[in-house]
């Protein structure tokens, strides 16, 4: 219980790290250029990652598969789209409001979802078709400046685009799942800012002071370096769904910084899109925690008619709908006869 207890609290202190990210780069947008910030926050969680792993690689006992040539396509696709993702949401941050971009970033539940569905051919459950068009109505809401006026805010649209390449690398990710995360994120991190830097110094941007540089470095080394590294310390405790159901209200947590650090004053329009938002977010909790899996196994049936005997192999499989309460669960059974 007490190791359920922590992981629980490193599930939500991760949440918590990554829900700084965007009012704090808000902040360092006066003074760090856009492209620049992308590139520091990456190298940073780079940094910080290796710091970690090498910190304790003694300690971990747990077996990983090695990164080859066939993970090239993932690897180079999770770091294209971690070039462009924050680059979009730190361009995003210049024109909307803090508050608003905190709530966005659940679009990327979305983008996940569908990218999920139609790319990789997984299905999606009737719940989260459900938190997908309340999310989707809730985005819709939060992307207008003046939704009586349909007046699109461009700052909301880049941070959607965000999320569209979040949702399509998380899916790349997904795909090195079983290799070491340490390695993982560290080649995220490192050469996904190395990229975004480059891309800053084509733009002509200008390099931050050494003390913003520091600050940047430092965000990207909490909000994604540790971020992950206490999901990692909460996923091996409590599992992948459960702790990526905690970690679903940094979006909230992002907003609740955001009127603190800029005192916003949000509109009608915003109160009605975090209500939707809320709802959807915890219909994709109910649907993260509710776990599903099947078995197969099978049985050797003899049957003896017209004075002969035969034996048939009965393989069943068996689809299991459990939920955390243990109090309600679903079988579907399909027989395959094998004489």
């Amino acid at each position: 219980m007490n190791k359920k207890l922590l992981a629980i609290f490193f599930a939500i202190l991760a949440a918590g790290l990554y829900a700084i990210n965007i009012p704090l780069s808000k902040l360092l947008l006066n003074y760090v250029e856009p492209t620049m910030i992308a590139a520091y926050l990456y190298l940073g969680a780079g940094i910080g990652i290796g710091i970690i792993f090498l910190a304790t690689k003694n300690t971990d006992k747990e077996s990983y598969e090695k990164i080859t040539k066939k993970d090239a396509g993932n690897v180079l696709g999770m770091i294209v789209l971690d070039i462009f993702a924050p680059i979009l949401l730190m361009f995003g941050l210049l024109d909307s409001a803090s508050s608003n971009a905190s709530l966005l970033n659940n679009f990327e539940i979305v983008c996940t979802s569908l990218i999920a569905l139609f790319v990789f051919k997984e299905s999606v459950s009737a719940k989260m078709w459900i938190a997908i068009a309340l999310i989707t109505l809730s985005s819709f809401l939060l992307s207008f400046d003046d939704v009586t006026a349909l007046k699109l805010s461009w700052g909301a649209i880049l941070v959607l685009l965000a999320t569209l390449c979040w949702g399509l690398e998380n899916n790349c990710t997904k795909n090195l799942s079983n290799k070491n995360t340490y390695h993982v994120v560290f080649l995220k991190g490192i050469f996904s800012g190395l990229g975004a830097l480059i891309v800053a110094i084509c733009l002509k941007e200008k390099f931050a002071g050494l003390q913003y540089f520091l600050l940047a470095l430092l965000l990207g080394f909490i909000a994604y370096g540790l971020s992950i590294f206490f999901y990692i310390k909460a996923q091996r405790i409590i599992g992948a769904a459960k702790t990526s159901a905690y970690y679903a209200i940094a979006p909230f947590i992002g907003t609740l910084l955001s009127f603190i650090f800029f005192d916003e004053k949000p509109n009608l329009a915003y109160f009605i899109g975090l209500a939707i938002m809320v709802l959807g977010t915890i219909i994709v909790v109910i649907d993260t925690l509710q776990k599903k899996h099947s078995h197969k196994h099978q049985h050797l049936v003899t049957h003896t008619h017209d004075g002969s005997t035969h034996s048939h192999t009965v393989e069943h499989t068996h689809e299991h709908n459990h939920y955390l309460s243990g109090k309600k669960h679903r079988h579907r059974h399909n027989e395959l006869n094998v004489t």
